[in-house]
């Protein structure tokens, strides 16, 4: 979906809050992948571990909908 890159593309040159939640996603992410290299996780990496995919889930969904947004502002009337 070509078109659906180039609004991401958009979003995060001109939209503060979409890269912001991106750079967030991708830093959980970050985070999340080195926790899983580890052969074993303390109780508390477990933890950080699912708030870590609730986090990067949160950051997805409020980006999905800035994606949504922002394709209706665009379609014509």
């Amino acid at each position: 979906m070509p078109d659906r890159e180039v609004l991401i593309q958009r979003l995060t040159e001109l939209n503060e809050e979409f890269r912001r939640l991106r750079d967030e996603h991708q830093a959980h992410d970050r985070e999340l992948a080195n926790l899983q290299t580890r052969p074993f996780l303390t109780a508390e990496q477990e933890w950080r571990v699912h708030e870590l995919k609730k986090l990067k889930l949160i950051a997805k969904d409020r980006m999905e909908t800035l994606i949504r947004q922002s394709h209706s502002a665009q379609a014509p009337a």
